[in-house]
């Protein structure tokens, strides 16, 4: 179902009013799902990635269940809310509040954990926050377990693991990487991200030709996708041989 069609629930108001309260009124401290479960959920941990490594059942008793009953009356199904939700944390990253993106994605994720958009909401969240790249690899190979040819995971992926080689300059980053954005190009020939991706891959390669080539087929893709600081960069190694970018 199209997004646009959800906004105009008469109910939707009142469930995103019920979820606020919910973030609000948190208890200090919530009671386990399990006796010797691993996590230990508290107020502040609605803001952590996954609830800070909590189950899903716990995640969902710490949610509670008169927002689960408010979401099941307001959508048609579970994965559709998650989805509306997910989406809307995108909404919030881009507004700057990524506390309330948290929020959105957490929700995302209890209400269908194989929604991969709540994993890579997660990871550019943390991005974002210039957390450490291991953490950020850590949520996209979590959401590829679920949805493991999804191709925005996977050119993300891609795109962690050539900054790392970038750093390390060890080759089983640049293998891995090289991986990742050929099972992304495999999953979406359409993805200009991942060409973009494949493009730095290649330069790291040192096959400058293959890089302007993967440039290209971005570029007719999606002009937005390239990257002109990189492109300045495979210039000095090698011009275009098309001659779009002198």
């Amino acid at each position: 179902m199209a997004f646009s069609s959800l906004f105009s629930r008469p109910a939707l108001s009142a469930l995103l009013i019920t979820v606020l309260t919910w973030v609000t009124c948190l208890p200090a401290q919530a009671q386990r799902a399990k006796k010797g479960a691993a996590v230990e959920l508290t107020s502040a941990s609605r803001l952590l990635p996954l609830y800070g490594g909590a189950s899903p059942a716990q995640a969902q008793q710490f949610v509670g269940a008169a927002v689960l009953a408010d979401v099941d009356r307001s959508f048609t199904s579970r994965p559709e809310a998650s989805k509306f939700f997910s989406t809307k944390g995108y909404q919030y990253l881009l507004e700057k509040q990524p506390d309330t993106a948290a929020v959105r994605f957490n929700l995302a994720w209890v209400l269908d954990p194989k929604n991969p958009d709540a994993y890579r909401g997660f990871a550019i969240l943390l991005s974002q926050r210039q957390a450490p790249a291991s953490e950020v690899q850590a949520l996209l190979l979590q959401g590829l377990t679920v949805a493991p040819t999804n191709a925005p995971l996977l050119t993300d992926a891609a795109t962690t693991a050539v900054e790392r080689y970038a750093q390390t300059k060890k080759k089983k980053d640049l293998t891995e990487a090289a991986s990742y954005a050929q099972r992304a190009l495999l999953a979406d020939p359409t993805n200009a991200d991942a060409w973009q991706v494949q493009a730095r891959i290649r330069y790291e390669q040192e096959d400058y030709a293959g890089a302007w080539e993967a440039v290209h087929k971005g570029q007719n893709i999606s002009m937005t996708s390239l990257d002109f600081n990189f492109i300045s960069d495979l210039k000095e190694k090698l011009p275009d041989p098309q001659g779009t970018f002198k």
